[in-house]
Formats: C-alpha cells, structure tokens, sequence
C-alpha cells in the first residue's frame, strides 16, 4: 500500500491541522539539520583522533581535495594517505552505517512490537545472527561475492529464527511487553550457548579470531565490509523507511489500523524481515555490538518525538553519530591498543537500559 494513502494515526482533521501536532508527528527541517551536523562534526573528530599522529591541516587539506571543483594541495606523506583513506575513513564509514542500521531496526521492532524496550540485541536477534555468522566465519564458509556474501545469508537465517522464537514465546505467554522481553532474553541465551559450543569446536587460531569478532569490533583495512553492507543498508533503510507510518498506525492496535486500511499482518511482517535483515548484515561485518538499537530511539525519542515518522530517520543519523563517537574512544582510550566498541557501547547501553525500567516502574505506580 502506498504511504501517502495511509492517514499517519486516528487524528481527526482538526487536529492534524493543528501546529503542535505537525510539529509531533512530522520531521522537522531544523532537527534533521541538527542531526546531519552531529553527524559531520563526529566524522571530523574521527578522522582525526588516531594513534598516528596525522597533522589536522593535512587531513582538512586532503578531505577537502578530494571535493569536486576544489584543488587543495595536501602535506600528508604518501603513508599518511594510506592511513587515512585506507583505514581512518573506511573505519568511520563501516561505524555509521552499522550504528545507523541497529538504530533503525531497534526503532522499528520497538514500533512493531509496540513496546520501548525491544532492540536486536535484547530480542536474540542478534545473538541468532551472530550466531549464523560464527557457523559461516568458524567453519569456513565465508564465500561469495558482493553482497551475496554467505555470512549475511547465515547471520539472517539465525536472526529471523531468534525474532519468531521471541514472537512465539511472547504469544503463548499473553503477548505482554514482558513476556517479548523474556522471551529474547532465552533466546538470546540459547544462541550464546550454540556460539560457545560452536567456537570450542574450531582449532585455537580460528576460534581466536572469531571471539575478537563477536566482542563487536569496527576493524576493516579497505572499504569490502562497506560494499558488503551497503546494498542491504539501502534497501532494509527504504523498506523500513517507507514503513514508518504503518508504525504509528499499528499503535492504535489492529482493529482500528484495518479500519485505516492498513493489513497489520503484512505490515508487520514486512517491518519484521527488513529489520531481521538489516540487523543481520550489521553483525555479519561488526560482530556482536549491544544497545545501540534501544539506546539511539530513546535519546530520539525523549528529545524529539514520541512519533515512527521522525524516530525512524533520525535514528539513522543519531545510531551514525552515536556509534562513530564510541568508536573514537574506542580506538584512543587505550592508545596504541583498541578496546572491542561493542564493550564501550554495553558500558553505556546497560546503565542507560537500568535508568529506563526505573522510570517505567516509578511511572506505573
């Protein structure tokens, strides 16, 4: 179904028309632009925070040389290039586009699910992706081309196993809020314990590097893990993006969303897969990196709007921002070692998920 066919929630005309509720449920140019230079300024600060010193003019100078119709001539040494270009920015690419993706896939499982707590990592989604992964990385067949990779195809198999195990515990146990929650915590267990016994099968070496993996890492010499996940970044993000509408009608139940005209079971599906598959490509280049997707749509959401229409794209950005900065403290802490950002980011998400179900438990009583 066409998007614009779709009213956005059960508002009458009056009240759509009125300027506060535009303001809720319609992106704002000034927050996009406030999002986008969020954005442009954590690139900067990446691209020069580093263990080699690489001089801010040269990096500046480079950057702004490689923008059409501007000459500038750089003082980076051919190495210094090479660092920039081959590691630095790459590094920062691969870090908004996964920070961006679980951002937006924990967005719309919180929407579909219709409960504020869901993200990939707390529904097993990501444990059953990483696992697929492991089985794809650990027993060698990580083949293929482009992104027909076959370590997304694994990671999205095991990805959509964990969601409709959440989902069929959720719906045996009530289809509470809770129950969901509960159900991808054993879900996320269970994958865990698959991931363990799958490693203490692999030789020393292989099992070496696949437990770095897992511990959510952003390491890339190139730019192959960002054409790997790209395709699936542009097509889950249009997908996912067209449907955010659907998610603000689906919030008002599925009675009332047919009677919008609205299939509920299509919708929520489609959302399902998308962001399964999104999430799924994430963990198939990063690892295991927790919180992002529950962390990115609150900060959105408290901030901005209580609306899927705007938490949706701006999660986008805000997931881009937030985990391209984590990654700065990732790769400076401990200069010249690395700390694993999927670490950094469960320092963060797991105090912040605390403060959460605080506020809820005080809120309902």
């Amino acid at each position: 179904m066409a998007e614009a066919s779709l009213p956005t929630t059960a508002l009458t005309d009056s009240d759509a028309a009125h300027p506060a509720v535009r303001r809720a449920f319609g992106l704002s140019v000034s927050a996009t632009l406030i999002g986008i230079a969020v954005l442009v300024a954590v690139g900067f600060l990446s691209a020069i925070s580093g263990a080699a010193g690489l001089p801010v003019g040269g990096i500046f100078a480079s950057l702004f040389d490689w923008v059409p119709l501007i000459g500038v001539e750089s003082s980076l040494s051919d190495q210094q290039e090479s660092i920039l270009f081959e590691i630095r920015l790459p590094r920062l690419v691969l870090g908004m586009l996964v920070g961006g993706s679980l951002a937006v896939a924990g967005s719309s499982y919180q929407g579909v699910f219709r409960n504020p707590l869901a993200d990939p990592y707390l529904l097993g989604v990501s444990a059953g992706a990483g696992f697929g992964a492991v089985l794809a990385l650990g027993f060698g067949l990580d083949l293929g081309w482009g992104p027909f990779d076959t370590v997304p195809a694994a990671a999205f198999l095991g990805a959509l196993v964990a969601v409709l195990a959440s989902m069929a515990i959720a719906r045996g146990g009530g289809a509470s809020p809770a129950t969901l929650l509960l159900g991808g915590v054993a879900m996320a267990a269970l994958f865990s314990a698959a991931q363990t016994y799958a490693i203490q099968q692999l030789d020393e070496n292989r099992a070496r590097e696949v437990l770095s993996w897992l511990f959510g890492q952003l390491n890339t010499t190139g730019w192959k893990e960002i054409w790997l996940l790209l395709p699936y970044v542009a097509m889950c993000g249009a997908v996912l993006h067209v449907h955010r509408r659907h998610l603000d009608v689906l919030r008002v139940g599925d009675d009332e969303a047919r009677s919008l005209g609205l299939d509920p079971v299509r919708s929520r599906l489609t959302v399902i897969v998308a962001a399964s598959l999104l999430t799924a490509a994430a963990v198939s280049v990063s690892g295991l990196i927790a919180f992002v997707g529950l962390v990115v749509p609150h900060i959105v959401r408290l901030l901005i709007s209580h609306s899927y229409r705007v938490i949706v794209p701006l999660s986008a950005l805000v997931g881009a921002a937030f985990l391209a900065f984590v990654d700065i403290g990732a790769r400076t802490l401990l200069a010249p070692e690395e700390l694993p950002v999927g670490i950094l980011t469960a320092f963060v998400g797991a105090p912040f998920f605390a403060l959460v179900l605080w506020r809820d438990r005080w809120s309902t009583t």
